[in-house]
Parts: C-alpha cells; structure tokens; sequence
C-alpha cells in the first residue's frame, strides 16, 4: 500500500476494543483515517486518542460505505455474523476477534508468528483464534517443526478478564464479600470454575472444543490427537496453560529451550534455582507468550511439560489481531 491505510475499531468501548487502542499506540501502527465504532448505547462517546478526540458512532450497514481498508472487530458474534459480511462486500478486509469465523472453511485463523501465510486466503474476512489457541499456538509451532507432535494435553488457568468487564466484576465483588454472580455460575472469588462457557454433548465446554479444533486447524494437521479441560482461576489477567506433549521424534530438554529461545514471540523464563518460571502478575500488559518449568514427561517416550502464560487480552486478543492488520499492509 502506498499511503497509510483507514482503519475501523468495531467494538471499541468494550475491554478488547480499548486495548486495540493502547497496542496500535504502543506499536505505532500506521493509518490516515480512524473510525471509532461501537452500539447505539455507546454511539456519542468520546475518545481521546494520541491526541485527537474522536467520537464515536453508532455501528450501521452503512458504517463501510466510507473508505475503509482494513476493520478490527471485537464486538461479539452475533455482531460480526452480521457486519463483517456486510464490510467484506463492499472492499474492507475484517480481522475479527470473536468465534464466529474461526471454523469457517473460507476464512483463515491466524497467529502471525505461526501461520501469516494464511493471510493471503482471507476472502474478506481474517478470524483471529481465541485467546487460550493464540498463546499455545505460539509455544507449540516451532516445537512441532522441531519434533512434530503427536498428543496435547491442555490444562488452562484462565483470568475473569477473559469475560469481560462482567467477570472482572463478578471477581472484584466477590473479593469484596459479595457473591453475587453475573458472568459465572458460582462465585469465582477463592474458587476454580472449571467450566468455560456451556458444556457440549460430549461432556466438554465450547472454550474446550475450540482449543481443539483450532489447534488442528491453525497447525494443519488433524491426525495431533488434541484434549482439554479449560479452568476459570480468580486472577484478573493474564492466561496460565500447563501442557503435556508427545512427540513422534526424541530430544533433549537443552534441544527444546534452543528451539524456544530461538522462536519469534516466545520468552523463556526456566530457572528453577531462582524460583523463575512464568507468572500472571508479571506477563500482564505484555505482548510476548512466556514459557517455563520445561521438564521432561517421565511417564511416556518423548513426552514433555511446560508451563505457558501470556496476557489474554493483548497477545490473545487486541495484539494478535493488531499483528494481523499488521501484516496485512505488507500485502494490500
């Protein structure tokens, strides 16, 4: 692209939608025109933004009749099943940041350090994973480059941020001595949930199968046998994931931290005589995916754990769609 392109925020007053603003400031992402987008109820606001105040309007079918090139969405799925649709067809290319087209055959699901080749499939319409996906994603390719897996085992820990500003409620209340519940169904306060939106047929809840389904799908390959139980944890950000892998070929723990260290977006932090492995606390507010207590699975051939945090509302939402656009600029 020879100029700076048009950008849309879909979704901005929401929690991801604000931290769509702070990464395009702190990446200093291009654009000549921005346009703040949001429901009826939110439609008038104004927002104060490397010092412009833009207001915000109320989402139409005719928001994209502007000159619009590239449009983040993080407004829901119903929103999307409707706009992104509607923005596609008239030349804006969508990166959205809800469930509703990452299983879609013609829609790619991307984690730029992992798969930005599937950028060039989009139709209109880039799916950016669920948070959980994004940060294991980033951990486990180079990995599965480096010794191809054969079984995951997810384990989550997952922050109320995750539910938005419901759950970080419901979690400020309940450490205030008030149970009442709006984004759970039992108090998350001084509690594990371990369930993540609505259990499925087969016993396992939508946040569960959509790890699996989209680590096969982003890793191209359906043959990874993939399980999960995901876990609401009382930590306000910032995702925790221990995972159990099987590899089809041998290595050595030095062999994996080389391959780690050495692997875009990834940080190690592995010393144990310092007490050093990844914390929730420490990753929040960051863009990285941090990986520790790399040690080997004792119980299989070629098994190994490992320990992976990273901030779920930067890198498992506003930062990887903002890396998308991102790279994206590189090719309209």
């Amino acid at each position: 692209m020879n100029r700076k392109p048009n950008i849309a925020l879909v979704g901005v007053t929401g929690v991801v939608g604000t931290t769509f603003l702070k990464v395009l400031e702190d990446r200093n992402f291009p654009f000549e025109n921005l346009y703040m987008m949001a429901s009826a109820k939110s439609a008038g606001k104004e927002i104060l933004f490397k010092g412009k105040t833009y207001i915000v309007e109320e989402l139409t079918p005719e928001s994209f009749d502007k000159d619009i090139d590239i449009a983040l969405f993080s407004a829901g799925g119903s929103v999307s099943e409707k706009f992104a649709p509607i923005a596609a067809s008239k030349g804006v290319i969508v990166v959205d940041n809800s469930s509703q087209w990452r299983m879609d055959k013609e829609v790619p699901l991307v984690v730029p350090e992992v798969n930005p080749e599937a950028i060039l499939e989009n139709k209109g319409i880039i799916a950016n994973p669920n948070c959980s996906t994004i940060q294991a994603m980033v951990a486990l390719k180079p990995l599965h480059d480096a010794f191809k897996i054969k079984r995951i085992v997810y384990s989550t820990y997952q922050a109320v941020s995750g539910s938005g500003v419901k759950g970080i409620d419901d979690l400020k209340n309940g450490l205030a001595g008030n149970d009442t519940t709006n984004a759970y169904p039992h108090p998350i306060a001084g509690n594990c949930i371990p369930q993540i939106d609505v259990f499925t047929d087969n016993g396992y809840t939508k946040e569960e199968m959509k790890m699996i389904n989209e680590t096969h799908k982003i890793l191209g390959d359906e043959n990874i046998r993939v399980t999960a139980t995901t876990v609401r944890v009382p930590v306000f950000d910032s995702h925790s994931e221990s995972i159990n892998l099987e590899f089809e070929k041998p290595f050595t723990i030095e062999e994996v931290k080389d391959v780690l260290s050495k692997a875009k977006g990834v940080v190690v932090q592995d010393d144990l005589s310092n007490n050093t492995y990844p914390l929730a606390r420490s990753v929040a507010g960051t863009d990285e995916v941090y990986v520790g207590r790399i040690r080997r699975d004792f119980s299989l051939d070629n098994g190994l754990n490992i320990w992976v945090v990273a901030d779920n509302i930067r890198k498992g939402a506003a930062t990887n769609t903002v890396q998308i656009a991102e790279e994206l600029l590189k090719h309209i």
